[in-house]
């Protein structure tokens, strides 16, 4: 029984001694962080380095909200740059530094990317670790902030583009670094200077596009790019490829198919660029522009009529009037009068016809109001004068109809005035 006694007694006593010695070390740690933060509070930052490393490697999570790691690395930066520090305790504060951002994330700071990042960015500036290490840190904490300020993406790029041989692919991660950012801040002209610097020509950078995408024949995004690089090189026949297979993959996506439209064009595909608009106009038929665009383009196959038939479309998509499908209509006439070459009554009817609708879309007053005006000015002696008229027995608001041969798709009239 004396022994029960005697072993409740000793893990009694046991009990209260530790509780006595977490008290004081409780009390111990509160002062430590007093010292350290009123140390550092008065720049005194030697004093305050040895106190706030018993708080962190102690237990810093009951003063968080103070912030001590962003306090302790005011004072590893301040101690690591100062102009009395030796290269060997600049290599200490390194590792110190190092740890400290390690120690920040493990014990829950707030916005732990931050400290992951500037570990990355201490890693490369300070240390001597190898390119491969540095690369490796950053692509960590690019990671874990895929948001991260340009200036780490930056130093990223600059490492594939420094450390960049025939062994590696780190001038096509570079460079894919450098399209990214110059496509989210087209008016930094860092980006661009950073791209240019990777090839000696853009002819050189389609060259490396082509092989990115190649190698990751699946990826889209380096088919985009590769696509636009080749546009910016003026190599449209190139540019082709990676858009085809861009609708292939998504053919719902209109700006895929507004650039093919256009290289179709530049390259003289003329069937390819009309069947390219043709589904433009099914995904977005409200578009007045791709009504407007293949009008274009069978206005110069001669083929009037289709071309007329897109243009009216065309002005009725548009919300507002608008004078450009106005303005080509009236080519149109123009163009078959000239085409006929008889310049006999009926094409002077049509060069009427002509003549109404570029006053018709000069009335409008959009951007070919000024052109239109100068065509009907310029077309006052191709018109049907009084005498041709007279001659014909013709006489103010009689309305005369469009026909006659290579006439009979305009199905127009005009009025005499």
């Amino acid at each position: 029984m004396k022994n029960v006694k005697l072993i409740v007694i000793t893990m009694l006593l046991l009990f209260m001694s530790i509780q006595t010695i977490n008290a004081q070390n409780e009390v111990n740690l509160i002062a430590e962080f007093s010292l350290f933060y009123e140390s550092y509070k008065n720049k005194d930052y030697e004093s305050a380095e040895p106190h706030g490393w018993i708080v962190i490697d102690t237990d810093p999570s009951q003063f968080i909200k103070y912030r001590p790691f962003k306090k302790m690395e005011d004072i590893l930066l301040y101690m690591h740059d100062s102009l009395s520090t030796t290269k060997e305790q600049k290599d200490a504060y390194t590792i110190k530094m190092i740890k400290l951002y390690d120690k920040a994330v493990e014990a829950g700071a707030k916005d732990p990317e931050y400290f992951i990042m500037k570990k990355a960015y201490t890693i490369e500036e300070w240390s001597d670790a190898t390119p491969l290490e540095k690369i490796d840190a950053y692509l960590y904490a690019l990671e874990k902030n895929p948001n991260a300020d340009t200036f780490y993406r930056d130093r990223l790029g600059l490492l594939y583009a420094n450390n960049a041989n025939d062994d590696n692919d780190y001038k096509l991660k570079a460079l894919d670094i450098y399209l990214k950012l110059a496509d989210e801040d087209p008016e930094n002209e860092t980006w661009n200077i950073r791209i240019q610097e990777l090839a000696e020509d853009l002819n050189q950078l389609v060259e490396y596009m082509k092989k990115a995408w190649d190698l990751d024949k699946d990826n889209m995004e380096k088919a985009w790019k590769y696509a636009e690089m080749c546009g910016k090189a003026e190599q449209f026949d190139k540019a082709i490829e990676p858009l085809e297979f861009l609708v292939s993959k998504n053919p719902e996506v209109i700006t895929y198919w507004q650039k093919l439209t256009t290289l179709y064009q530049k390259v003289d595909r003329t069937d390819d660029a009309i069947k390219a608009y043709k589904t433009l106009i099914e995904l977005d038929p409200t578009n007045r522009d791709n009504y407007f665009n293949i009008a274009i383009i069978y206005n110069k196959l001669d083929q009037l009529s289709v071309a007329r038939t897109y243009l009216q479309k065309a002005s009725k998509a548009s919300e507002e009037a608008w004078d450009m499908p106005v303005y080509l209509e009236a080519q149109l006439y123009e163009k078959a009068a000239s085409q006929s070459g008889s310049f006999d009554f009926m094409d002077k009817c049509v060069y009427k016809l002509a003549s109404d609708t570029y006053a018709m879309a000069a009335r409008i007053g959009g951007s070919m109001s000024s052109n239109a005006s100068d065509r009907v000015k310029a077309l006052e002696n191709t018109i049907p004068q009084k005498e041709d008229y007279f001659f014909r027995q013709y006489k103010t608001g009689d309305v005369i109809k469009i026909e006659g041969g290579t006439f009979d798709w305009i199905n127009r009239s005009i009025t005499v005035k």
